[in-house]
């Protein structure tokens, strides 16, 4: 009969056998686990448009990048993003969820505050679309409103600043006596400004693409001859005739209802962009974006936002620069002629 020793003993290879057992049954387990979590993870991620935790920052704000106003946005919860608050502008998107252009608009679900500070919260636009490839357009004749100018005249000093963002893009814009001050008024880089890109000559300017990839441009800012805008947009759509023409019907379905829009007419619209979205499944929309110097015209006062700006109308160009970029929409979809 074995003693206590060799019952102990055997005991201890039993045991020793069975954990190797259990260990070995965790790892395959594991594995097993992982390459399904993997599997599930990736068809997960191609069904859920929006998770705080999932999505990128990369993907969820390469239009805040283009517009050079980073830190005015935070990351909301469900779906939405926080924009730095301003008055005007939500008293814009309050008038625009009750106006025929509110499904031209991000949706606003109103003010909120985060670490101490008050944001407007609206939609991500991002949301439903795959590593998406963004565009921001600035529309009208001029980005600064009537009031900026005058201002500016009242109070003239010259800016070294603004002296070197003129000589960085045309080291030959200064005047002789600009030179010698190594500065500029702001009303006079205000109005340089537009007349270097297709602002005053089309009513619109690109003011910066991000492809899929992430790469961000802003470099747009002799962008100015119709060839080069075409240019631009064949870039960033890379030929796909197919997001072009939906691109051309969105604006084309917006400018229908700016013809119709309260909003539209009796606002004066300065600094707005239209933003262009698409990506590779074709998914492509334009939305208008940017409300902040948008502001109400006197009682009985509308604009047709295609007049010819004259200090003290008050037009901003906005349909100008729209029919513009719909006529180069139009050019680039049509077959070439053989």
């Amino acid at each position: 009969m074995p003693g206590a020793g060799s019952m102990a003993s055997l005991g201890s290879n039993v045991l020793g056998f069975v954990l190797t057992l259990l260990l070995a049954l965790v790892t395959s387990v594991t594995l097993i686990l992982a390459d399904l979590q993997h599997k599930s993870w990736r068809k997960i991620k191609n069904m859920v448009h929006w998770s705080p935790f999932v999505m990128s920052f990369k993907k969820k704000y390469p239009w805040i990048q283009l517009a050079g106003h980073a830190g005015s946005f935070k990351a909301g919860a469900n779906g939405r993003i926080l924009k730095k608050h301003c008055e005007c502008e939500q008293r814009c998107l309050d008038w625009l969820m009750k106006d025929v252009l509110r499904p031209y608009v991000p949706a606003y679900h109103g003010d909120v505050e985060k670490d101490g500070e008050k944001y407007n919260q609206m939609d991500d636009l991002l949301a439903e679309f795959d590593l998406p490839c963004v565009m921001d357009c600035k529309m009208g004749i001029r980005t600064y409103v009537e009031e900026e100018l005058t201002k500016a005249r009242k109070k003239p000093s010259m800016r070294s600043d603004m002296y070197q963002k003129m000589v960085e893009v045309d080291p030959s814009a200064p005047t002789p006596e600009e030179n010698e001050q190594k500065a500029v008024t702001k009303p006079r880089y205000m109005q340089w400004r537009e007349t270097i890109s297709s602002t005053s000559t089309l009513g619109f300017r690109i003011e910066g693409i991000k492809k899929e990839d992430g790469t961000v441009n802003r470099d747009f800012k002799k962008t100015k001859s119709r060839e080069q805008v075409t240019e631009a947009f064949h870039d960033f759509v890379k030929g796909n005739k197919n997001i072009l023409t939906s691109y051309l019907n969105r604006l084309k379905d917006i400018r229908d209802t700016l013809e119709i829009s309260e909003f539209f007419k009796t606002h004066e619209v300065i600094g707005s962009s239209l933003l262009f979205i698409h990506d590779k499944r074709e998914q492509a929309k334009v939305w208008m974006i940017d409300f902040g110097k948008t502001t109400p015209l006197p009682e009985g006062q509308t604009l047709s936002h295609r007049a010819t700006w004259v200090e003290g109308n008050r037009e901003d160009g906005y349909l100008f620069g729209l029919d513009h970029l719909i006529d180069i929409l139009h050019t680039m979809v049509q077959p070439k002629p053989i």
